[in-house]
């Protein structure tokens, strides 16, 4: 899980949308094994690009991230850069996917957050079939509210690259134990998205849009509503209190307003369940592309 990259001075030019990416995506050709340095995120350090591949510092979580990866590439998920094992210095080694960060596009349209819930769903149904080595360490941030199966939880604009083929989900550190709906919350924050100060009648198709993708059943439909403020209240909290223990860069981003905005976003979900609730009694129409 990472935190807000903009700074809180940036929120009106940028709409209110703060990102929260591992690094900005460089689409500069390479023709030389040279190290580029990427950056753009405000957790992971050291993160390089040498020709197609991306170098991450490795650490105890990465061999479970890698078992994970290697289980989805080999099942054909393409919404996940391929793991290419360990470099000469120890760094994990992944494939680096040329593309556009969502974060920095223009809000999707409702196909758009519709393909987004569909790439979730098809993540969460082939995790439900992958089974962690017995030695899996997880890099847990933020607690979920359950543990039945394996979610990126970072699925984010902030961490989608929009390539000409494929959309792919990046920063895949913070792999670890968490739940369906919990994951999905945050997506809907992101990808919808919800800000202070937001137009909940114009942010309710999206949502409905999203989770349509996603093919929830009647019962998911009523639970999702009540964990989107929870999750970014969670993320509010790992900030403030890092503030008073010193955690890092937790309390690095608290001290630079980063819960300013998060605060703020927990509120406004909350405040409009009911919206939300009413938005997701009823289907998005299926587009021609989605029929079989």
């Amino acid at each position: 899980m990472s935190a807000p990259a903009a700074r809180l001075g940036d929120l009106a030019a940028r709409g209110n949308r703060l990102p929260v990416s591992e690094f900005a995506c460089d689409n500069a050709p390479v023709t030389e094994p040279q190290e580029h340095a990427l950056t753009g995120g405000n957790v992971s350090a050291g993160v390089v690009r040498v020709g197609d591949t991306v170098r991450k510092p490795a650490g105890p979580h990465t061999a479970a991230v890698e078992a994970f990866l290697s289980y989805l590439n080999t099942a054909g998920f393409a919404g996940a850069p391929e793991t290419l094992g360990r470099d000469e210095l120890g760094r994990h080694v992944l494939q680096y996917v040329p593309g556009a960060i969502a974060h920095g596009l223009p809000p999707m349209d409702l196909d758009g957050l519709h393909r987004v819930g569909r790439l979730i769903r098809e993540l969460h149904d082939l995790s439900e079939g992958f089974r962690p080595p017995r030695d899996a360490r997880w890099d847990v941030v933020i607690q979920p509210d359950r543990a039945d199966l394996i979610c990126h939880n970072d699925l984010a604009s902030w961490n989608l690259v929009c390539a000409s083929d494929r959309w792919v989900f990046i920063d895949w550190d913070g792999a670890a134990p968490g739940s369906r709906l919990w994951e999905l919350a945050w997506s809907v924050t992101s990808f919808v998205p919800l800000d202070p100060g937001g137009d909940p009648d114009k942010d309710a198709p999206r949502v409905q849009a999203l989770a349509d993708g996603y093919g929830l059943t009647s019962q998911q439909r009523r639970e999702l509503p009540h964990l989107i403020g929870p999750h970014s209240r969670a993320m509010f909290e790992l900030l403030r209190t890092s503030s008073a223990t010193g955690q890092q860069p937790w309390a690095r981003l608290y001290a630079e307003g980063h819960g300013d905005y998060w605060g703020p976003v927990a509120d406004y979900a909350d405040r409009h369940i009911g919206t939300w609730a009413r938005a997701l009694g009823s289907r998005y129409p299926v587009t021609r592309a989605d029929r079989p």
